[in-house]
């Protein structure tokens, strides 16, 4: 089974991303900023993350370059309810990207896109 780190600031993003994602088999486990992320990823050691990318305190797209900095081959998926962010540079280190939705069709097929891409480690 997949565990998938969600970090978003708003906590019914994350009630919901985590009620929809266990059942359809992933753990889930949240995030509700980017506090220590990289200590928190060592520990859980997550198959896939799904970043927020506005949040108070944090942007997204710094932690997306501290993740790949330090967990080179992590698959990262990008939500943000604006598409703005396309233009940031920053951005094209992601997996992919999803705008927020209440239907996380979208979602659960990249997340299922990204799972499969990943290499496993010897």
């Amino acid at each position: 089974m997949a565990k998938i780190l969600v970090v978003d600031d708003e906590e019914h993003i994350r009630l919901l991303y985590s009620e929809e994602l266990s059942e359809v088999g992933y753990e889930v486990i949240t995030a509700a900023d980017g506090y220590k992320l990289a200590e928190r990823i060592d520990k859980e050691k997550p198959d896939l993350i799904v970043l927020d990318i506005k949040m108070v305190d944090y942007n997204g797209l710094d932690l997306l370059q501290e993740i790949r900095n330090k967990f080179y081959n992590m698959p990262v998926i990008l939500c943000t309810a604006y598409d703005t962010f396309k233009e940031d540079i920053k951005s094209i280190a992601a997996d992919f990207y999803v705008i927020k939705s209440f239907d996380l069709t979208e979602l659960k097929k990249k997340i299922a896109m990204a799972l499969e891409a990943e290499i496993p480690s010897p």
